[in-house]
C-alpha cells in the first residue's frame, strides 16, 4: 500500500543533527517520538545496531544514551520503531547526524602552509599551469572557510581579478583541524602571465590570511638529466669503443709513424733507408723488387746529371726525362749522403729471398717504397711492403714512407692478386708523398723538400760502395 507522507500523523522532518562534546555522556534524541506511545525504539549507527557494537550505551524513553561520546561517534544514526497509521503496522525509521565537537574550540585564522610567501613558481609559456593552496583551517561548529585565487595586474595589489578554481578538497588532519586544497588553473601561460602576482586569500570567521606568488619562465630542457645524459655517455662510450675495435690498426700505425718513430740507436744499424721499388720501363727487364737501373751509359749520365743540378733548387732538376726509380737513389745516396740497401746490391745471392727481405729491414732505420701499378701487383714487392708495415707494428724505431708514382689511379687499383688486408689498411694511412713526372719546378722542389724532411736526422757511417780499384 502507497500512501503520501503528508498524510501520515508522524510525518516529520527526515534528519535531524545533534552536536556532542567529545569525552562526556550525550543523548541522541529520536526525531518524532512524541507522535505515539510506542517507545520501543531500536538505534543503528550506520549499518550496525548499538546492541551489538562493544561500547557503552543505552536507550531511555527512546532516546539513545552514549556513556562516552568520542570523535569516532560523528556519523549517522538511525532510531526505528513499530506505529500503527490508517490499521497498517508501519516501520518508522528517521536519522540523526551527529557531530562530535572539542571541548575547546580553537579560535584563530586559517594557517597556509603552501606556497609561502613571495615564493616563485616556475612555469613554461604555451602549457598550462595550476597554482595550489594548502591552508589548516580550525574547527568550527558552523564552518565558514573561503579560499580563493586572484590575480593582480601588473603587480598592482589593488587590481584584482579572481581566477577559474576547482572545487575545494577537504581533509580532516585532527580532531581540531582540517586541512582544505584549493586550485587555480591558468590554461595557456603567456609572457604577460610573468609581469603578474598572484595571491591565495584564506578566511573564517576569526579572520583571513593570505600569500603572494610569482611566476617565472622555466628553463625547457630537452633530454632529463638523470635519463638522458647517462645514456648519451654509454653512447659514446660504446660508440668509441666500436671505433677502436674496427680501427685499431689504423690508430696503432698512426700513432708510431708520426710519435714514435725516429728514436734510433745508431749503433746498431747498417743502413740509412732500405729502398724498395719496381721500375720496368719497356726497354728494362723486371727481376724481383729490384731489377738493374742502369745501361751501358747510365753511370756516365747521372754523373753529368748529379754534377748539373741541385734537385732542390735547379729549374733543370725537374726529372721530367728520368723515372725516380732511376733519380732517388743517386740523390739520397750521391748528394745527401745516405747509405741505402737495395736488395740486388747489398744482400748475398742463394739465401732465402724472405729472410734477406726481414734482415734488411731490421738493419736499417728507415723504409721506403716507391707504389705505383707494378708494384702493387709485383708478390715479391708487396712483400716488402707487408714486412715493413708488421716491423712498424713491432719496432717503434723503424721509419716508413710510400711514395706514389701514380697517385691519380692509386684509389682505384685492384691488383691481381689481390693486395693482403694489412697492406690494404695501412696504405690509407701511412704517411706519403706525390710524385708525378712533368710536374712544375714548383711542384717538384716541394716533393724534394718534403722528402728530406722526412729523412732520418743522423747518417750512419758511410761506406763507400765502390769497389777498390
Amino acid at each position: 500500500m502507497v500512501v503520501e507522507k503528508n498524510s501520515l500523523s508522524c510525518f516529520q522532518p527526515e534528519e535531524s543533527s545533534k552536536y556532542l562534546l567529545v569525552g562526556a555522556g550525550g543523548q541522541v534524541p529520536c526525531p518524532g517520538l512524541n507522535c505515539s506511545n510506542n517507545t520501543d525504539v531500536i538505534w543503528y549507527k550506520e549499518n550496525k545496531a548499538m546492541s551489538e557494537q562493544r561500547r557503552a550505551s543505552c536507550v531511555k524513553n527512546g532516546h539513545l544514551y552514549l556513556c562516552q561520546v568520542s570523535d569516532h561517534d560523528t556519523g549517522v544514526f538511525f532510531c526505528d520503531r513499530q506505529i500503527i497509521e490508517q490499521g497498517i503496522k508501519w516501520t518508522f525509521r528517521r536519522a540523526v547526524n551527529v557531530t562530535v565537537i572539542p571541548h575547546y574550540t580553537p579560535s584563530y585564522p586559517p594557517r597556509i602552509i603552501y606556497p609561502e610567501s613571495n615564493m616563485t613558481e616556475e612555469v613554461e609559456l604555451g602549457q598550462s599551469h595550476t597554482l595550489t593552496c594548502k591552508i589548516y583551517f580550525p574547527f568550527e561548529i558552523k564552518p565558514s572557510s573561503e579560499v580563493r585565487w586572484y590575480m593582480h595586474y601588473g603587480g598592482n595589489m589593488a587590481n584584482m581579478t579572481p581566477l577559474h578554481m576547482e572545487n575545494q578538497r577537504e581533509e580532516k588532519v585532527t580532531f581540531q583541524e582540517t586541512k582544505v586544497i584549493q586550485r587555480a588553473i591558468i590554461k595557456e601561460v603567456t609572457p604577460q602571465h610573468l609581469n603578474n602576482t598572484y595571491t591565495c586569500i584564506a578566511s573564517n570567521t576569526v579572520g583571513s590570511s593570505s600569500v603572494t606568488i610569482k611566476l617565472k619562465k622555466t628553463l625547457t630542457v630537452q633530454w632529463p638529466s638523470l635519463v638522458g645524459y647517462p645514456i648519451v655517455s654509454m653512447l659514446l662510450v660504446a660508440g668509441l669503443g666500436i671505433i677502436l675495435h674496427v680501427k685499431w690498426l689504423e690508430l696503432q700505425l698512426i700513432y708510431r709513424s708520426h710519435f714514435q718513430n725516429g728514436k734510433h740507436n745508431g749503433d746498431d744499424k747498417e743502413f740509412d733507408v732500405f729502398l724498395s721499388y719496381v721500375w720496368s720501363p719497356p726497354s728494362a727487364e723486371v727481376g724481383g723488387v729490384l731489377t738493374k737501373w742502369g745501361g751501358p751509359d747510365t753511370d756516365k749520365e747521372v754523373a753529368a746529371f748529379l754534377s748539373s743540378m741541385d734537385p732542390l733548387n735547379s729549374a733543370e732538376g725537374k726529372a721530367k726525362q728520368r723515372p725516380l726509380e732511376v733519380l732517388l737513389p743517386q740523390v739520397l745516396e750521391g748528394q745527401w749522403g745516405y747509405r741505402l740497401c737495395l736488395l740486388e746490391r747489398d744482400v748475398l745471392p742463394g739465401g732465402a729471398y724472405t729472410n734477406d727481405v726481414v734482415l734488411a729491414i731490421q738493419r736499417s732505420r728507415m723504409l721506403i717504397c716507391l707504389l705505383s701499378d707494378d708494384y702493387l701487383s709485383n708478390s715479391n714487392a708487396v712483400f716488402v711492403l707487408e714486412s715493413g708495415v708488421q716491423a712498424l707494428l713491432q719496432n717503434s724505431t723503424l721509419k716508413l714512407l710510400l711514395i706514389w708514382t701514380s697517385r691519380a689511379s692509386a684509389s682505384l687499383i685492384r691488383p691481381d692478386p689481390p693486395l693482403p688486408t694489412l697492406v690494404q689498411r695501412a696504405v690509407k694511412v701511412l704517411p706519403s708523398l706525390d710524385w708525378t713526372t712533368g710536374k712544375s719546378v714548383r711542384a717538384t722542389n716541394v716533393f724534394w723538400r718534403s722528402l728530406k724532411k722526412s729523412m732520418p736526422g743522423q747518417r750512419v757511417k758511410l761506406v763507400s760502395l765502390m769497389p777498390e780499384q
